[in-house]
C-alpha cells in the first residue's frame, strides 16, 4: 500500500513540474517565492523527498514573504523620502552618475542583446538564495542555517533602513526632476520578455518605490558569492563572481540604483554573514529555552479536579 501511495505521489509530482513549467513557458511570470516553493514541492515529489523540503525551505520561504509584505508597509510609515543624498555621493565619486555614463554608451532608444544580459540576472533575486540553500543542505548540511540566518539578516537589516531612510532610485529622482533625464531601461525589458503578474500571494503585497539603499539585489548576490567561496573553494567562488557582477552594473545602469547603493549593498552583504553566526546562535538559544519551559509545564504536577472544588468550597 505504501508503495502504491508513493508512486501515485511520484506521479503528481512529475505531472505537477510539467505543469508549472507549461504554465511558466506559455505566459512568463516574476519567480516569486510562493510560486517556487509549489514548484519545488512538486519537484521534491518525484524523489520522495517533499516533505523534508518543507520542513527545510518553507520557514525561509515565509520568512522572506513576511519581510517583503513588512518592507510594503515601510515607506507609507515614513514619508521622508531622501532624493539627493544618493547622487550626490555618486557625483562626488564619478564626476557624474554613472547611471547616465552607462546609457549614454549602451542605451539606443531599443532593447539590445546586451540589456536581457543585464536584466535576466536581476530576475533571479529570489532563485538564486533558494538555489543556494537547497545546494547547501544536499550538499554542506551543517551551513544550512548559517545560510538562511545570514539571508534573514540581511533582509530585515534592511527593511530597518528602508523604515528609517527611505531613499528613491534614480528613476523616480528623474521623474521628480531632483536629477537629470535618466531611462528606466528595465521597463522596456520587462515588455520585450512579455513578462505577466501571474496571480499568486506574492503579486498581492504592496510594493516599496523608495527602497534604493542599500540594493538589496547587490546584497544578495554578494552575500551568494561569500557562501560560494567559503563552502565550495576558489574555483567556483571566481565563477559565481559573474552574477554579482552583472547585478552591480545591471542595476546602475537600468536606472534601478545609484553606484552608492550597490556599495551599501555590498557593505550589508559582508555584515550580514559575519553577524550570520551570533544571530544563529541567539535564536537557537532562545529555542532551546522555550523548550525547557515548555518541558517543565508538562511535568508540572496536575492537582485534580475534585481537589480544586473543595479547595474552593473551603
Amino acid at each position: 500500500m505504501n508503495k502504491i501511495k508513493e508512486r501515485s505521489l511520484q506521479i503528481i509530482g512529475v505531472a505537477g513540474t510539467l505543469a508549472c513549467v507549461a504554465i511558466f513557458i506559455h505566459e512568463p511570470s516574476f519567480p516569486t517565492p510562493d510560486k517556487l516553493i509549489v514548484f519545488l514541492l512538486f519537484v521534491f515529489m518525484i524523489f520522495r523527498q517533499a516533505g523534508e523540503m518543507l520542513r527545510r525551505l518553507l520557514p525561509f520561504v515565509v520568512l522572506i514573504i513576511v519581510y517583503e509584505s513588512f518592507r510594503g508597509l515601510a515607506h507609507r510609515l515614513n514619508s521622508h523620502v531622501n532624493y539627493t543624498l544618493a547622487p550626490h555621493i555618486d557625483k562626488a565619486l564619478f564626476g557624474n552618475l554613472p547611471t547616465v555614463y552607462l546609457q549614454r554608451w549602451l542605451w539606443h532608444g531599443h532593447v539590445q542583446w546586451y540589456d536581457f544580459v543585464l536584466y535576466i540576472p536581476y530576475l533571479l533575486f529570489f532563485v538564486l538564495p533558494i538555489s543556494l540553500a537547497l545546494l547547501v543542505w544536499k550538499t554542506r548540511e551543517h551551513y544550512y542555517w548559517q545560510v538562511v540566518t545570514s539571508y534573514m539578516t540581511l533582509f530585515f537589516a534592511a527593511f530597518l533602513t528602508f523604515l528609517v531612510f527611505p531613499t528613491a532610485p534614480p528613476w523616480l529622482a528623474s521623474q521628480q526632476h531632483y536629477i537629470q533625464p535618466i531611462v528606466r531601461t528595465s521597463s522596456y525589458v520587462w515588455a520585450s520578455l512579455g513578462i505577466h503578474d501571474f496571480p499568486s500571494l506574492y503579486n498581492h503585497l504592496a510594493a516599496n518605490p523608495v527602497a534604493a539603499v542599500p540594493s538589496l539585489h547587490s546584497a544578495c548576490a554578494t552575500l551568494l558569492a561569500i557562501f560560494i567561496f567559503k563552502l565550495y573553494g576558489r574555483r567556483w567562488g571566481l565563477v559565481s563572481l559573474i552574477y554579482p557582477a552583472l547585478i552591480y552594473v545591471g542595476v546602475i545602469y537600468e536606472g534601478e540604483h545609484y553606484a552608492f547603493d550597490v556599495i551599501a549593498g555590498i557593505i550589508y552583504a559582508v555584515g550580514a554573514y559575519y553577524a550570520g553566526p551570533y544571530v544563529l546562535s541567539y535564536v537557537q538559544r532562545l529555542g532551546h529555552s522555550a523548550s525547557k519551559n515548555i518541558k517543565k509545564l508538562k511535568r508540572a504536577p496536575v492537582v485534580p479536579k475534585a481537589l480544586n472544588y473543595q479547595r474552593d468550597n473551603d
